[in-house]
């Protein structure tokens, strides 16, 4: 009775465990879709408060690309939501001192994000960072040589693309990186901040 019990006991654990195995294998398998990656001239928006002030709107220049995540876990499945993903912007400039490319990057940490649902990020490069490198303010689009996107949920890397050729490019040692000093800017960083909020993932805030 004893053995039988034993035996009984260590088969439920194993049965038990392979279905954990069996159940984390599934969510393993679930399959991030990234999309294009695109990137517009956008001009400043101009919002009436009633006043008005004689100014032309510059150009901004947009990346952006829309991001469709499955559950993971099945906490994830159950609230429909991942807590935080890791976005990594890389984009590859002509160098404004005229030879070969710099390199721009930018970490972004979106939270709420929602299951199975297309969400987008972006990015942005103001005009003034724009004219600095290209040295004039219609040449934003033409500066740029390729831009890189990764997905992180927990630390892994759930979806790569690029604009042109494979990713990997992002860690050639030949670009340089100059971000410091023609750092790209997220949504909230911008007078984009309150447009299309829906559209976009939200962005956690440094507290």
């Amino acid at each position: 009775m004893k053995n039988s019990l034993s035996l009984l006991r260590n088969g439920t654990a194993l049965v038990a465990a392979a279905t954990i195995v069996l159940s984390s294998s599934a969510f393993g398998q679930g399959k991030t879709d990234l999309g294009k990656i695109n990137f517009d001239s956008l001009p400043s928006p101009q919002v009436d408060i009633g006043k008005s002030k004689s100014w032309k709107p510059k150009d901004w220049l947009e990346f952006e690309a829309g991001i469709k995540l499955p559950a993971f876990n099945q906490e994830q499945k159950d609230a429909g939501f991942v807590d935080q993903i890791t976005v990594k912007w890389s984009v590859a400039l002509k160098n404004p001192d005229g030879k070969g490319f710099i390199l721009l990057s930018k970490d972004i940490n979106h939270i709420n994000v929602p299951i199975d649902e297309e969400i987008y990020t972006s990015v942005y490069l103001s005009p003034n960072t724009l004219k600095r490198v290209t040295g004039s303010d219609n040449a934003g689009k033409s500066s740029v040589d390729r831009v890189a996107i990764e997905v992180l949920v927990n630390g892994r890397v759930v979806a790569a693309e690029s604009s042109k050729g494979k990713p990997d490019w992002v860690n050639a040692g030949s670009l340089s990186n100059q971000s410091s000093r023609f750092p790209l800017l997220n949504k909230m960083e911008t007078p984009f901040a309150m447009l299309w909020w829906d559209r976009y993932a939200e962005i956690e805030e440094k507290r």
